[in-house]
């Protein structure tokens, strides 16, 4: 079972966001994502990346995923299949649609320390749209 750890950053709240993707295999292989996401907020960062990495795994014809977050928003509205904010609502839909794909699907909250790569990697993300212009 591969591990996925995954961000969503913003540059302001709505700002420029990115995300994040830290990938690790069964073997140690490491594989590293940044997405420039366009403006939005942290929030919708958040879900993008989460659906980033499903999409991801799911394009490699990985079929059991350990997914890793410091978003207990994305934690808590994936467990209950439930968002308060209608704005989210299409995301958390296409999150849990991509998720079904999975043989094995977890997604597990983690502290923020233990998610620095995606954050970093999210971070990178925001940049890439600065050195386009």
């Amino acid at each position: 079972m591969i591990k996925v750890y995954f961000d969503g950053a913003s540059a302001g709240d709505p700002g420029p966001s990115g995300a994040g993707v830290f990938i690790i295999d069964d073997t140690g292989k490491v594989e590293q994502h940044s997405f420039y996401l366009g403006i939005m907020s942290n929030h919708e960062a958040e879900y993008h990346a989460f659906i980033k990495a499903l999409s991801l795994c799911l394009d490699k014809q990985v079929r059991m995923v350990s997914f890793h977050t410091d978003s207990q928003l994305i934690e808590r509205a994936v467990e209950k299949e439930f968002v308060k904010n209608k704005l989210f609502e299409p995301l958390l839909q296409e999150a849990l649609e991509l998720s079904r794909k999975f043989d094995l699907f977890f997604l597990k909250w983690i502290p923020t320390k233990q998610n620095h790569m995606a954050d970093a990697l999210a971070k990178k993300g925001i940049k890439q749209a600065k050195q386009e212009k």
